[in-house]
């Protein structure tokens, strides 16, 4: 699968299953333009993982919903949850380490201790 541009209007949906690699970058950004055939390329490798990029000079309010402050930033959800967030380009075999990580959660455990998290956060 090749990459896919996320929007704010395409978030939600696009998170909502599965495996999601977000990336974050801009065209004007160096780290951004050596992230970014590594991640193409892992896109290719893992069809089964959605690939998705964030424009942040188009998309400058998804950006901010995430408090991006530094690109190329990193983010990953798994059916919806999300589940790491990082800036700085990630060299390729740490990207394939971050995708069997991902890939070997235990999903039960993830989805009770969210689900804690998010009861402790509306409780304070």
């Amino acid at each position: 699968m090749a990459t896919t541009t996320m929007t704010k209007d395409t978030h939600d949906e696009t998170v909502a299953e599965g495996i999601v690699l977000i990336d974050f970058w801009a065209a004007w950004c160096g780290p951004c333009r050596q992230f970014g055939p590594i991640f193409e390329k892992a896109s290719e490798t893992h069809t089964d993982v959605t690939f998705a990029k964030v424009d942040t000079d188009a998309e400058q309010e998804l950006a901010a919903d995430y408090g991006i402050r530094s690109i190329p930033t990193l983010v990953v959800y798994r059916d919806g949850i999300p589940i790491f967030g990082q800036p700085g380009a990630l060299p390729g075999h740490a990207l394939e380490d971050l995708i069997t990580q991902v890939r070997a959660l235990d999903m039960d455990d993830v989805r009770e201790r969210y689900a804690e998290a998010k009861a402790q956060a509306s409780a304070s």
